[in-house]
């Protein structure tokens, strides 16, 4: 097979359309502002970006940092733009259904997200989805899209105030890093699926693999960070807020 052959996902090429156009009709029961309807599409076309193309091949048959790079989007910034996209009257519709409200609580949700993404990195398991791409490998990218919504939810239409935000969010990031540096630092490649495949770009499979993890480590670090610095930026900005309102009147 050609690395850069141009690769078609029949389920990505079904559902994450779907996904788009169901959210577009929801937009004529509850209105959301320009910039939201962009984020959710915006979403959605990231994630089928990655998902066929040369960009998949290359992810499922040749380089590590690739196929990390793809779960990167599926598990966080496809989500990630996808609830940013919810107006606030869409997301409290969904938070009506049947145990959605448990499920997006910050305490349930961040264990589910890092659950899902340590599991899937375990080596057996990954090699498995990779050698078994019409089954497991679908299960894989869909239950990280599923707990990539969770984990954001806190952040974009959770109950927390901006300074319970901030710290969801470095925590979240305190509990994932491990899995990129433990990636980046490991002395010895991990997955042997990786090791049977064609080398391109002059790589190793423990200097793909060191790729990798550096390369997931550094976007977590500016993704959780960047948000982390808006919302406690946010917190400051509000309790000074808080301040002026509490603050006596002088008499003069």
């Amino acid at each position: 097979m050609h690395p850069y052959r141009f690769s078609w996902d029949a389920d990505a090429l079904v559902v994450l359309p779907g996904l788009a156009a169901a959210y577009l009709i929801a937009l004529t029961r509850f209105p959301a502002p320009r910039w939201r309807t962009v984020s959710f599409l915006a979403g959605c076309a990231l994630m089928l970006a990655v998902q066929i193309g040369p960009l998949d091949t290359l992810a499922l048959h040749y380089l590590l940092s690739i196929h990390l790079l793809q779960n990167v989007v599926l598990a966080e910034w496809g989500p990630l733009l996808c609830v940013a996209g919810l107006a606030p009257r869409m997301a409290a519709e969904l938070e009506r259904l049947p145990g959605a409200r448990r499920l997006t609580h910050p305490f349930v949700a961040l264990p589910i997200w890092l659950v899902t993404y340590f599991a899937w990195h375990l080596p057996w398991l990954y090699d498995a989805a990779l050698r078994h791409q019409w089954t497991i490998l679908h299960l894989e990218h869909a239950s990280y899209f599923a707990a990539g919504c969770l984990v954001w939810w806190p952040v974009f239409h959770g109950r927390l105030t901006s300074g319970g935000k901030a710290l969801y969010l470095f925590g979240a990031f305190v509990l994932a890093s491990p899995l990129g540096l433990l990636l980046a630092l490991l002395p010895d490649a991990i997955y042997t699926f990786y090791e049977g495949v064609p080398r391109l770009w002059g790589l190793s499979p423990l200097a793909d693999q060191q790729l990798a993890g550096t390369t997931m480590a550094a976007e977590q670090a500016i993704v959780f960070f960047a948000l982390f610095a808006v919302y406690l930026r946010r917190f400051f900005v509000e309790e000074e807020g808080a301040d002026a309102f509490r603050a006596p009147t002088v008499p003069r």
